[in-house]
């Protein structure tokens, strides 16, 4: 089977490679541009049966503990609109892309494969923004426009690729910390590293027993 691990850092995916180096990898960079870049490069090159991206995310939410592990059932790039008087519209609000035109589904960008009822994680609803902010209002915008419960810099462009390539994926999140909480000493980092390892090596164990073999792409 042919596996790919996605990171945007290798700090975030350093540990899982230490224990299983010979594990196909990429190293994107941080931000939507590099992940679609590079992405979609190796993807021309290499037929994958999956794809996972892993790494740390910020939660809206105090439900989710830091150190927790999700799935991001959907993503939004979130920050692709028009701010006006304080308010954000996103360009499907404003008439000018279609919410429905593939690869979105009401404008968000889903993993409704069937890969993801074989994970016991809990599923998510993610936003991608290309700055991340301590601003108490862009956190205010983006929990009464979207209500989601995670925030990352690379997922929606991830599910973008994944889905326009019709590759199965997983994004993998642990959370790391609170969103808008800028001082660092209040993250927890090497435990949602840690953690994010741990699920890591189990995902890359078995990873035939998630794609069922009439799911896989051919050869």
């Amino acid at each position: 089977m042919q596996l790919l691990l996605v990171a945007a850092t290798e700090l975030e995916i350093a540990p899982f490679l230490k224990k299983i180096p010979s594990t196909d990898f990429l190293i994107t960079g941080v931000g939507c541009p590099a992940v679609i870049y590079h992405l979609v490069k190796r993807l021309q090159q290499i037929d994958y049966d999956m794809v996972i991206q892993a790494g740390i995310a910020g939660s809206f939410t105090q439900s989710l503990q830091l150190g927790d592990l999700v799935l991001v059932r959907q993503d939004n790039f979130a920050d692709i609109g028009i701010s006006e008087q304080n308010n954000f519209y996103s360009i499907f609000e404003k008439g000018f892309a279609d919410k429905n035109s593939f690869p979105f589904t009401e404008g968000w960008l889903e993993n409704s494969h069937s890969i993801m009822d074989q994970f016991l994680l809990q599923k998510v609803k993610a936003v991608t923004v290309n700055t991340v902010s301590d601003s108490e209002m862009q956190t205010r915008q983006l929990i009464s426009k979207f209500d989601p419960q995670i925030e990352t810099m690379e997922g929606a462009a991830f599910h973008y690729v994944c889905l326009n390539e019709n590759v199965p994926f997983v994004q993998l999140r642990s959370i790391s910390n609170y969103v808008g909480e800028r001082d660092k000493t209040k993250w927890k980092l090497k435990e949602a590293i840690d953690n994010l390892s741990q699920e890591l090596i189990k995902m890359v164990d078995r990873p035939m027993n998630y794609i069922p073999a009439d799911k896989r792409i051919n050869k």
